[in-house]
């Protein structure tokens, strides 16, 4: 018999740490390779844990509501007669095999045959690099520094094994702006005591902390101008009108939101300069030929934006199960970390709570976000006579490093006509 301890896994997106929600295993308990050992709360999902292995559970390393750390030990297995310590298979090698372990999404990384925990190293911290080495990083923060124009070998980096993570980018950045003499005169707000009755401390969830991260990272990455403007869509909600009871009768609920996907994506297919990214670096604009379009919803637990996949190829009805889908997996938490990868335009429908306009943040480093407000009842001019009328309120934001002013408003007229003549979005 021996001992294999399992890691949590680097499951994709730069993600370097995770909060434990819920143990499903007990110490003394006997599992199977593929059984679910955790549940864990990452920057954008909630996501189960299988076991590469099968045996006994010897130790949890955590307790519920402890951040843990990618790379870090995780659970601790006496393994069972004929499981080898070496390296297990990949989620997509397991694919074959009935008998091979589960992967969470796409490559699961596990602990390989050196992964033993030395038993006076549990919280051991990472040595200092050495003068002249390399940095440590994911490819999403290696990415941020080149559009920084930062020397990542530079940066000292506190994830782990000392790999450079985005908080470490924001503090050297910080470090760079300060001068280099600055007298303390004050006590920062992160430290001030309160007592009970003046505050109510609330943690912050992993998904908070990934917004917050993200969005410092588009403000100080793009130059945001955001453009506003009404489009009449009396047409439109009389379209809706027309073909909820239809959609109903298939299982479909019909809102205003699909209609506008489709719009935005026969937008950017005139105007594809909304639909690319750029690469200062590699001095290129990258132009995207697939149109998935990142849909904001709000959630108890912060916003998440699952992504509409070749959203041109979809009709209304189609786009609308899926939006459908999304809403109530992200209610549920049951989002993966595939639903919310590779959006190439994001649309923020917050009029459905409250709000005419509003100022949009890219979810960068897509070059566009369109905020979609409520709509009001209006007077408006027809044939040159005020007649009652419905406009919503359009909130575009795009990068100006990229898209020019007249794009911007091109492409924004282009998404108007088609919502204030809806038919034209049915017959694509």
């Amino acid at each position: 018999m021996s001992n294999f301890i399992f890691n949590f896994p680097d499951i994709g997106e730069g993600l370097d740490e995770g909060t434990l929600l819920e143990i499903y295993v007990e110490v003394g308990q006997t599992i199977k390779a593929g059984d679910l050992l955790v549940n864990m709360e990452t920057d954008k999902v909630t996501t189960d844990i299988p076991s590469p292995r099968a045996g006994k559970v010897v130790k949890v390393f955590g307790e519920i509501g402890d951040v843990i750390k990618v790379n870090t030990p995780l659970v601790e297995l006496e393994l069972a007669d004929g499981e080898s310590t070496g390296d297990a298979p990949t989620a997509s090698a397991a694919a074959d095999s009935d008998d091979e372990p589960a992967g969470v999404v796409g490559t699961l990384e596990i602990a390989g045959s050196d992964d033993v925990l030395p038993s006076s190293s549990e919280r051991a911290t990472s040595a200092p690099k050495a003068a002249g080495s390399k940095s440590l990083a994911v490819p999403k923060v290696r990415g941020i520094a080149r559009d920084l124009s930062i020397d990542i070998n530079r940066v000292t980096g506190t994830g782990p094994e000392g790999r450079v993570i985005i908080e470490d980018m924001q503090r050297y950045l910080q470090q760079k702006e300060q001068p280099a003499v600055q007298a303390a005169t004050t006590t920062p707000a992160s430290v001030i005591d309160y007592t009970d009755d003046e505050v109510t401390y609330q943690p912050l969830t992993q998904i908070r902390k990934s917004i917050a991260r993200n969005m410092i990272n588009s403000i100080h990455n793009a130059a945001h101008v955001t453009l506003f403007d009404d489009v009449e869509v009396s047409e439109l909600i009389a379209l809706r009108a027309k073909l909820k009871d239809a959609y109903a009768e298939r299982g479909v609920r019909l809102t205003y939101l699909p209609f506008i996907i489709k719009a935005v994506v026969l937008a950017l297919k005139q105007y594809p300069i909304l639909n690319s990214r750029i690469e200062i670096d590699n001095n290129r604009v990258v132009q995207f030929n697939n149109y998935n379009i990142g849909i904001a919803i709000d959630t108890p637990d912060g916003l998440v934006v699952p992504v509409v996949r070749d959203a041109d190829k979809l009709s209304i009805q189609e786009i609308s199960r899926q939006v459908s889908d999304f809403n109530a997996r992200a209610m549920e938490r049951k989002l993966t970390m595939e639903d919310m990868k590779h959006g190439t335009f994001t649309i923020s429908n917050f009029g459905a709570i409250s709000g005419r306009y509003g100022t949009p943040i890219i979810n960068y480093p897509q070059v566009g976000i369109l905020g979609v407000g409520r709509i009001a009842r209006q007077p408006v001019v027809k044939d040159d006579a005020v007649v009652p009328g419905y406009e919503l309120g359009l909130s575009l934001t795009i990068d100006h490093r990229i898209v020019d002013g007249g794009d911007m408003a091109r492409f924004t007229a282009t998404v108007m006509n088609y919502l204030a003549n809806p038919i034209s979005l049915l017959m694509e």
